[in-house]
């Protein structure tokens, strides 16, 4: 195809997008170009799923309420190795390959980390050949677009779909009916279930192309369809809204991720679609495996079924149900299946955080899946009473049932108990998991639980959102870093090598002088590409601390009023300060720091005093097109969420393989992170985890810190006071009493002097650019650990028992 790529494009112009090439717009070149690699994966997603037939492979499904998938040319033109053939051909049309592929729409798949690392996994289960399918949802607006009005976030449907994608290949023949409501009738042994309402659910797929390989993976995406288009009837009568009713109702299910649930009809909708995808999903899983196999007995040898965090734990009841239910087979016989078919993912450890829900509402909208989950949560028991008799306080912390209050069905427990693998996602996180909410079960089952610590694909992370640094490494080191990581460790051989660094530090620049020109675009601000670029781009939370890095902000703009010959007289190091992320919807306090960085940065940037010696920004939208951009130019790595609390963290990864340098707390994988590039490389700061139970337990005591740090209390008065909030003087007094009087959970003011005397350090080694320059290096050589690659052959050998055959 690729010799004849310039006219293969002409031809799809002029027959599939319908237009004359002479007249193509942009955006046709775009559909042009992604028409001709669709053609070339859907043969390799035909010759892939029919090896895979013929075999009958033992399969991993990888279920998941979200998949940040980005941009798909880019990526789908590197596997087919297309990207300079493609390039050549838009030449004709005097367009660069870069003009076109931005005109491509981020997939509105998912919102942070969570689905961005399964995005990462079925680029790395395609790559290394693994028969592997993930399952979500087709979301037709997708979490929100994030817009910025007067400081403040608004949300919009962001309609990724509304001129369609040329990526999804809609299956007419795969549907499936899923139900809800209703009763249960019982017949002696036999169960059924009367719903009171049902939804097909359509099958959509796209195809992942797996790097130096022919094999994909499909990542197949259900769409909501009610029973029927309208109500006929009613709109022959003139009630047309009533005709439409039926069908918003049940299709509103895949319009939005994450709806709001403050509401208790947002809550429904939110288990309706849980439920919706993962009984689509697994109708689907037996069906295949019947037409495969003609019997169920084999169903553990030939599938694996992974829940990425408890959004699909309602599965462990389902598959119950069509086990028993629908294909009349022994309750003790499908208990063993289940058990040896799921496994299930973590990803926190705060109890909060844990999803439950209430018995009443899923007795409404699940009913027979209730009763499956009280007859398991009962044969569970009494298996745990036998080990520990007469512990009823066991019992009640064990119970699939929280009894205190309203009683609450719980997901994390029902995954625990309907999986044979538990995992963490980082070392800590791992061993967090099992000395506290999960004690009980790893005192059960402590071979049940494991750690796999998260990794990220290096395709899309370097190679395509750093293609300067990948050909300077490239060049230096040869190309197998791309498919084994572990070959970056070359790089500290030539760390010191001033013709390196200076290649090195020539290609940071040009990806910050990028990113400085699509910060001016999207906020205005014109920044300089000399300073230092400070980032901290993730999701907006109280734990990941935005509001400790903004008040080190705050403290430094008073410390270049006050000092503007610099703290020992030779000037500032110039710093932008780069936020992004989205909050939720319905989190109030994250919103207000959303709009307490836009009214410092505010303040800052238009002080005449300050000059270019501090600027801060926020970029808005936040999504995988944008970290393509941030993540290349960052210089410093802003990780520092209270120690603990964070997981594991990709950002953090990321942002080390593109050189940027790390500050943050010793949590989640900024440990193995630390471990990995050597103490020396970076910059940790603030109370381990230990530490800050200690101090839990000691009594901590916010207001006594604030009275006794005269930079800490300057700080908090300034942003409680109005000073960055002149027309609304009490706007932040709220955030900083939940600090002063609510107990400061995520120790903020506990961290402050430590984090600000750790960005002095970072002050000081960038004055010295050959230093830092060096250290940044560093860092990229020891990211070898941390693929997608080596954490999908972790799963697949320790988890899945699927080897891996690239």
């Amino acid at each position: 195809m690729k010799p004849d790529l310039a006219e293969a494009l002409e031809a799809q112009l002029l027959h599939q997008v319908g237009v004359s090439p002479d007249a193509a717009t942009t955006d046709d070149l775009m559909l042009g170009v992604a028409e001709l690699a669709r053609q070339a994966l859907s043969r390799r997603w035909v010759a892939t799923q029919s090896r895979e037939r013929t075999e009958r492979a033992r399969r991993v499904y990888y279920l998941s309420m979200e998949f940040l998938m980005g941009r798909t040319l880019g990526n789908a033109l590197a596997a087919l190795d297309l990207q300079g053939p493609s390039a050549e051909a838009l030449k004709a049309h005097a367009r660069t390959l870069e003009d076109v592929a931005v005109r491509e729409p981020d997939a509105a798949l998912g919102n942070g980390g969570l689905g961005r690392l399964a995005a990462c996994f079925l680029d790395s289960m395609a790559t290394l050949g693994l028969p592997s399918m993930g399952y979500g949802i087709r979301y037709e607006y997708g979490m929100f677009a994030q817009e910025i009005q007067a400081g403040q976030q608004v949300e919009y449907p962001d309609p990724w779909l509304e001129n369609g994608t040329p990526w999804e290949f809609p299956r007419q023949g795969v549907h499936h009916t899923v139900r809800f409501g209703g009763w249960v009738e019982h017949h002696g042994e036999r169960s059924i279930w009367r719903a009171a309402g049902q939804v097909q659910a359509k099958a959509c797929d796209m195809v992942v192309p797996g790097h130096r390989t022919d094999k994909v993976s499909t990542l197949r995406l259900w769409k909501a369809a009610a029973p029927a288009h309208i109500d006929l009837h009613a709109f022959n009568a003139g009630d047309y809204q009533r005709a439409a009713g039926v069908k918003n109702e049940y299709e509103n299910i895949s319009w939005v991720l994450y709806p709001n649930d403050s509401t208790p009809a947002g809550r429904e909708l939110r288990l309706r679609q849980e439920y919706f995808f993962t009984a689509a999903s697994l109708q689907d899983i037996v069906q295949r495996h019947l037409a495969e196999h003609g019997t169920l007995a084999n169903l553990a040898d030939r599938v694996a079924i992974h829940l990425n965090d408890t959004h699909p734990a309602i599965g462990v009841a389902e598959l119950m149900r069509l086990l028993v239910d629908e294909q009349d087979m022994a309750w003790d016989a499908a208990w063993a299946l289940t058990g040896q078919v799921f496994s299930y993912t973590n990803h926190t450890l705060m109890p909060e955080a844990l999803e439950t829900w209430p018995v009443g509402l899923m007795q409404q909208v699940l009913p027979r899946h209730l009763e499956i989950i009280f007859r398991i949560n009962a044969d569970f028991l009494a298996m745990a009473a036998r080990a520990r008799p007469g512990d009823h306080d066991f019992l009640r912390r064990l119970s699939l049932i929280d009894e205190t209050g309203e009683r609450r069905v719980r997901m994390a427990h029902l995954s625990i108990v309907g999986s044979h693998k538990v995992n963490g996602v980082s070392a800590l996180h791992s061993k967090l998991l099992v000395q506290t909410i999960f004690a009980d079960f790893a005192a059960l089952w402590p071979e049940r639980f494991i750690n796999v610590t998260n990794g990220v694909t290096p395709r899309r992370w370097l190679e395509q959102a750093n293609p300067n640094l990948a050909a300077l490494l490239d060049a230096r080191i040869g190309t197998g870093w791309r498919h084994e990581l572990t070959a970056l460790k070359a790089l500290r051989a030539v760390a010191g090598d001033t013709t390196f660094q200076r290649e090195f530090a020539a290609v940071k620049l040009a990806n910050k002088q990028r990113l400085a020109q699509a910060i001016e675009a999207a906020t205005g601000v014109r920044v300089q590409p000399a300073s230092l670029f400070d980032v901290q781009v993730k999701r907006i939370h109280e734990y990941k601390r935005q509001l400790l890095n903004l008040m080190h902000v705050v403290a430094r703009y008073h410390d270049i009023l006050a000092h503007p010959e610099g703290p020992d007289g030779r000037g500032w190091v110039p710093r932008t300060v780069v936020f992004a992320g989205k909050a939720a919807s319905s989190y109030h306090t994250a919103k207000t720091i959303v709009r307490l960085i836009h009214d410092v940065g505010r303040v800052v940037n238009a002080d005449p005093r300050i000059g270019e010696r501090l600027k801060l920004v926020f970029m808005p939208n936040y999504g995988v097109s944008v970290a393509e951009v941030v993540m290349p130019a960052a210089d410093l790595s802003e990780q520092i969420s209270t120690a603990g609390t964070e997981a594991s963290g990709t950002g953090n990864m990321k942002l080390a393989l593109n050189g940027a340098i790390t500050i943050g707390t010793d949590d989640g994988a900024n440990i193995e992170i630390r471990e990995a590039v050597g103490d020396d490389n970076l910059f940790i700061f603030g109370l381990k985890t230990p530490e800050v139970l200690a101090l839990r337990e000691a009594g901590y005591q916010p207001l006594a810190l604030y009275e006794a740090d005269p930079v800490l209390k300057a700080t908090l008065d300034a942003i409680g006071g109005g000073r960055f909030s002149p027309e609304e003087p009490g706007r932040y007094r709220g955030l900083v009493d939940s600090l002063l009087w609510g107990g400061d959970h995520y120790l903020l003011l506990a961290d402050f002097a430590a984090y600000r005397a750790a960005q002095a350090r970072v002050d000081a080694l960038y004055r010295d650019p050959s230093a830092w320059t060096a250290m940044a290096i560093r860092n990229v050589a020891g990211m070898g650990g941390f693929s997608s690659d080596r954490t999908v052959r972790d799963y697949a050998r320790a988890v899945w028992a699927i080897e891996p055959r690239p």
